[in-house]
């Protein structure tokens, strides 16, 4: 059983681990009370929230939170879990400017991630994703590795667009020119979603080098597909 605690440090609610024989969800929090509100709460926000960081580290439960906070990450919080909210994402940017968001590497815990960065951009936060070695959770990592080498992976954590870059390239065969071609046109809509420039500019440099393909070919498509898309808005606000 976790305790549940709200930003002034009184406990408002639980959240308990099921049984391995049980069935249904690993964890249960208690339900909505005129003090709890999932969707509105993180856990470990009231000890992070004085840590004196400026980021913070997302992930996806208890366990987590709780092992990076006895390593000396004091930062860390826990989304409660997976179904990241707006107001959750909000409430973040009241105390941090940047969120390394470090979810499991399994499909729920990747979706989770792709849900927490869009919502959180809403906010105009910064936002970095780290990715655990090995398909571990941070639990996991920093007891079979410590906190020394959890730190080093979080100094490298990615940004939004090259987790998304890094996610196309490592669901194709880059190595042969079908592959190649995939992962370069879903890469160019990845890349028309980015208003600055001069990123636009840098990414499309890398695929050049990736790819084999001019980068000046690569920016037109991708000011194509960009003007593509404010058509397709400009549809739906009619």
């Amino acid at each position: 059983i976790y305790p549940i605690f709200d930003l002034r440090g009184n406990v408002i609610a639980f959240g308990g681990r099921k049984f391995p024989e049980d069935n249904g969800a690993k964890y249960i929090n208690s339900s909505d009370t005129p003090v709890f509100k999932k969707s509105k709460n993180l856990y470990g926000l009231n000890l992070a929230k004085n840590s004196g960081e400026k980021t913070a580290i997302l992930t996806e439960g208890y366990m987590d939170t709780i092992a990076l906070h006895q390593a000396g990450f004091n930062n860390a919080v826990g989304a409660l879990g997976t179904s990241f909210t707006a107001e959750q994402a909000n409430l973040l940017s009241r105390y941090f400017e940047e969120i390394v968001v470090t979810m499991d590497v399994d499909e729920a815990g990747q979706k989770a991630t792709r849900r927490a960065i869009e919502i959180l951009k809403t906010t105009g936060i910064k936002i970095r994703i780290l990715q655990v070695e090995g398909g571990k959770d941070p639990d996991e990592y920093i007891k079979e590795f410590g906190a020394a080498r959890f730190r080093a992976l979080l100094d490298g954590a990615k940004n939004d667009i090259e987790f998304k870059l890094s996610g196309i390239k490592s669901a194709v065969d880059a190595s042969s020119d079908a592959g190649k071609l995939e992962y370069l046109n879903k890469s160019i809509d990845v890349l028309a979603g980015i208003d600055d420039e001069i990123a636009r500019n840098l990414y499309a440099g890398r695929l050049e080098k990736e790819t084999d393909v001019q980068k000046e070919t690569i920016l037109k498509r991708i000011d194509a597909a960009r003007k593509k898309k404010l058509q397709a808005s400009k549809k739906k606000e009619l």
